[in-house]
């Protein structure tokens, strides 16, 4: 049974009745937030909720085994809520809960063995190797010594070969690219085989290949290890398809919460992102340009050209319709990229390729 509950802090919930904070097989496991408001201290006096909420009253909840992303619109708070989930900032008000457990009442040891972290804060390796900097993960499991043992180094190279660097282990950890540097960072968090881990960005310098495997490993890691991954992220359309949870902020800072599915038929997904120029289709998932069409044009094409003639089309400002164009303006496709036009004069232009056909139609 599903329920949607809107409380009186405007955040919005999809969720199941009778859910608990746990996630399979791990009761009471993940992330949760209480009454929780986050934002800047001010220079008055140090007192619980004294400063400037960006946005109070969460009760959230990211479920063990579950990847939960974060989304919202640039200056919603993504970034302010996820460092003060990670206890970098105080709360103003409520709490933060890892496995049921307080965390500004967790000790710092504690913590480091049950929550990892990955910023988008620029990084100094040294002179470490990218192995070392990876093994900077074992620190919270390895004592005061630091030294690794064979299970610690284990865990190192495994954690290597999950994001794709195993190849990268023995360069110096400065000589990486922006992106080869982020997959490390990530290796360093699961290395420290946490119970929760937030990540702020990891995709941002990864190429698209790459955003998407990083992605998927994420989901599995969460599914196969148990582990709560919450993600903040402005790939929006790829969270949307990876994604078990979504937590959005919307423009007037309300939190909405649900699977992807949930949001994008609440409307919540467009209420967010729409833009003057900008529409969510919440039939394909995916954003298209709003513009109106200065013209109406008859397309010929057999079903899987359709839908790139429909795009080329309406980059020129042409929509496509189902019966004939006014003045007969008509696109035939004639196969192997060959394409007949038929102006608005009734003038019949035979044309090669997309890039000639938008060439052509601009001068309607």
């Amino acid at each position: 049974m599903t329920d949607t509950i809107s409380d009186t802090t405007g955040n919005t919930t999809a969720g199941h009745v009778g859910d608990t904070a746990g996630g399979p097989g791990r009761p009471g496991g993940g992330l949760a937030t209480r009454g929780l408001a986050v934002g800047y201290r001010t220079r008055a006096p140090r007192r619980r909720g004294a400063g400037r909420a960006v946005l109070s009253g969460l009760d959230l909840r990211a479920r063990a085994g579950e990847l939960t992303v974060l989304l919202g619109p640039n200056g919603a708070g993504k970034s302010t809520l996820l460092r003060t989930l990670c206890g970098l900032l105080p709360p103003l008000d409520g709490r933060v809960l890892i496995g049921g457990g307080d965390l500004a009442r967790t000790p710092p040891a504690a913590l480091a063995r049950r929550l990892a972290v990955v910023l988008t804060d620029r990084v100094d390796p040294g002179l470490l190797s990218v192995r070392e900097l990876a093994g900077l993960g074992r620190h919270p499991h390895t004592g005061f010594t630091g030294r690794l043992t064979a299970a610690d180094r284990a865990a190192v190279e495994w954690s290597l070969e999950a994001v794709g660097a195993g190849h990268l282990a023995d360069r110096p950890a400065a000589e990486l690219s922006d992106g080869e540097r982020q997959r490390v960072l990530t290796a360093r968090a699961l290395a420290q085989e946490p119970e929760v881990v937030l990540l702020d960005e990891p995709t941002a310098f990864l190429d698209v290949p790459s955003r998407v495997a990083l992605t998927v490993l994420l989901r599995d890691l969460a599914r196969d290890r148990g582990l709560t991954v919450v993600v903040s992220t402005h790939d929006l359309e790829l969270a949307l398809r990876v994604a078990d949870a979504v937590w959005l902020v919307d423009h007037d800072r309300r939190v909405h919460t649900g699977a992807p599915e949930d949001l994008i038929r609440s409307g919540a997904v467009a209420g967010a992102f729409d833009a003057d120029h900008l529409a969510f289709d919440p039939v394909s998932g995916t954003f298209g340009l709003r513009r109106t069409a200065r013209a109406d044009v008859a397309v010929d094409a057999p079903a899987d050209v359709l839908p790139l003639l429909e795009r080329a089309l309406a980059r020129e400002g042409l929509a496509v319709t189902g019966g004939s164009g006014p003045a007969g303006t008509r696109v035939s496709w004639d196969g192997a990229d060959r394409l007949t036009l038929t102006g608005p004069d009734g003038q019949v232009v035979p044309v090669r390729g997309f890039h000639e056909l938008t060439r052509t139609v601009r001068t309607w």
